[in-house]
């Protein structure tokens, strides 16, 4: 709904009252983050399609509740025995609003709660209001219920599955922390079409549905290894979840880089290539699967089409580059993980943290997930601290004091004065570890330093506080 935010807000004057929207979603920060989910369940992922209505002061509750019961009862036709209905705990209105709607659930299947499961807010700043969400109960199937005499809606097993969430849009929240009424109460309303698909499909989660299969069927091809919908299919459902992620998101513009929506992208492409380890596929692959997922959506979204050679070339090199560090980092992770295991310990040392993350490029999720995956924790706090100190090397580094200067400007003029600037450029040769080079000149710095000048060199600094070459 962040396109009609400043709608809600009243600071901009919308030329329609209502709209409908399907829309591709991304969801891998910040606070509605499905990340650590996804894989783990049916029904979660980063990158989604959204079916929304959006009333902006023209209906409102009894409107919305209506249209979406209507929808899901006449139009998908799904079994009234087997629905649900939630509201906000202090939402009365909504309550009642419900009991009149749809009488049918008057019996304890009309239910109250808290702000965490039934308010929704855009973050800590901006439109936000209670909400009403309709949900269906799959049944007690070995696939979906927990087995928990307890179990019911919003237990965080698979068989009650929110699918259609009405959000009644009534205030905003300013930076000072204060919450004012909107203008004109409006709805902003969503279903997940991966849900929908399941429960019409009837199959045991979303990635069993003919929106996942093609995909899972070629990495069970690429990989050897037969997809199971139990916990040993973690590994296809998080690559076909994360190629569907990258594929569309590359598409519409984002890059891979260290920082911002780019940083996000680059976590999800190491996420992916690490589950391939654990499916023993070693060389670049997720490229592989782009025209898979072109084939399936080529039609719908055509810009995955056209700019298909693109996406796999940026996935591929990223691939490569992140493949040559990936063996030796996963190597090191689990020699610290047998040695924290041996010492009786069940928590990673932040200092170790910060070392797959700094030299290897684990991001912190990464290596948090494998440690779960053994049982372990990590001293995030710890991992903090290796961060700042090394930030502060960085800032210490970058901060020359006059005799650094000095000493700089003695080697430059050393350099000079042997004519170095009448020497053709040195060529970088990427991607090799080793080849031949002709020494052009070789300059005897101030003591101990000497300087080559090569022909072509496979040596490259990098800054920013990364390793550089050596050799």
């Amino acid at each position: 709904m962040n396109q009609f935010k400043d709608i809600f807000t009243g600071k901009k004057k919308a030329e329609y009252k209502r709209a409908v929207t399907v829309q591709k979603c991304m969801r891998a920060g910040g606070k509605h983050n499905d990340l650590e989910n996804v894989g783990r369940t049916g029904r979660h992922h980063t990158f989604f399609e959204m079916l929304g209505n959006f009333s902006f002061g023209d209906y409102f509750k009894e409107e919305a509740i209506t249209y979406g019961w209507d929808w899901v009862t006449r139009v998908l036709k799904l079994p009234v025995d087997r629905l649900y209905a939630t509201v906000y705990e202090e939402d009365n209105e909504a309550f009642r609003l419900w009991e009149k709607i749809a009488p049918e659930l008057k019996n304890g299947r009309i239910l109250r709660f808290g702000k965490k499961d039934n308010y929704w807010s855009m973050g800590d700043v901006g439109p936000n209001g209670p909400c009403s969400e309709i949900h269906f109960d799959r049944g007690k199937s070995a696939a979906a219920d927990c087995g928990k005499p307890t179990c019911t809606v919003n237990c965080d097993c698979e068989r009650y599955v929110e699918i259609w969430n009405l959000v009644f849009m009534q205030f905003n929240t300013r930076p000072d922390g204060a919450i004012e009424t909107l203008p004109r109460p409006s709805v902003d309303t969503g279903a997940g079409l991966e849900r929908i698909t399941t429960i019409m499909q009837n199959v045991p989660s979303n990635y069993e549905t003919d929106v996942f299969r093609e995909i899972l069927v070629d990495i069970s091809r690429l990989s050897g290894k037969n997809y199971s919908p139990d916990a040993s299919g973690v590994s296809h459902r998080v690559i076909a979840d994360h190629l569907r992620a990258l594929t569309f998101c590359i598409a519409d513009g984002a890059g891979l880089s260290n920082e911002g929506r780019g940083y996000v992208l680059r976590r999800i492409l190491r996420r992916a290539a690490r589950h391939g380890r654990l499916l023993d596929l070693h060389e670049p692959f997720i490229y592989k699967l782009v025209p898979t997922l072109v084939g399936m959506m080529g039609k719908v979204y055509p810009e995955i089409a056209k700019r298909q050679s693109h996406i796999e070339n940026v996935i591929r090199a990223e691939e490569e580059s992140f493949g040559r560090t990936l063996d030796n980092g996963l190597e090191l992770f689990e020699d610290i993980a047998r040695r924290v295991k041996a010492s009786g310990n069940d928590t990673l040392p932040g200092d170790e943290i910060f070392r797959l993350y700094d030299t290897y490029g684990f991001p912190v999720d990464l290596t948090e997930v494998m440690a779960e995956e053994k049982g372990l924790k990590l001293d995030l706090a710890g991992f903090e601290n290796a961060m700042e100190r090394q930030q502060e090397k960085s800032r210490d580094a970058a901060s020359f004091d006059t005799s650094m200067v000095q000493e700089h400007v003695k080697h430059i003029d050393a350099l000079m004065k042997a004519g170095l600037e009448s020497e053709k450029t040195t060529d970088f040769i990427y991607g090799m570890e080793s080849l031949n080079a002709e020494v052009r000149k070789a300059v005897k710095l101030p003591f101990p330093n000497v300087s080559l000048v090569l022909d072509r060199t496979p040596f490259y600094v990098e800054s920013g506080g990364q390793v550089a070459d050596t050799g």
